[in-house]
């Protein structure tokens, strides 16, 4: 799906929606890409002259790509981050790249999701880590 469908889904808009295209595969694995333009609002200050995409956003471009992996509960919710564990950053990311992510869901506990990503740039890995989530009821998402 495209970043116009992904608005169907999500709650997030720009500058914000950071996912260019996603799907969902026949083993319920998440895979979506981003790629970096270089006027992005999180590249202004980080850093003038060499800009490199900060790791907190490549953990929301991640958690945005892991939104499909509960697509069907996100009616009516809005999904929130619970926890970010055993991330590690291997790779800088700059302007002209496209960052690749995978997401599987690991478990579910009531309105809590818990996945495990990763993301890289070509054939490098970038990141990697544990990714929760909980669905928060009451709160529209997408359109």
């Amino acid at each position: 799906m495209n970043r116009e469908e992904m608005k169907k889904l999500l709650p997030h808009r720009e500058p914000m929606l950071l996912v260019d295209e996603a799907y969902l595969d026949e083993d319920g694995v998440a895979h979506g890409a981003y790629r970096v333009r270089g006027d992005e609002f999180f590249l202004r200050g980080h850093f003038p002259g060499n800009p490199i995409v900060p790791g907190v956003i490549q953990c929301e471009i991640m958690a945005q790509v892991a939104g499909l992996l509960f697509v069907e509960r996100l009616k009516g919710h809005t999904p929130l981050y619970v926890g970010i564990d055993k991330v590690k950053f291997r790779g800088v990311i700059r302007p002209g790249d496209t960052l690749r992510v995978r997401i599987s869901l690991q478990r579910i506990m009531g309105q809590f999701f818990f996945t495990k990503g990763e993301s890289w740039v070509e054939d490098k890995r970038c990141a990697s880590g544990e990714l929760s989530f909980a669905l928060v009821p009451g709160i529209s998402t997408g359109e």
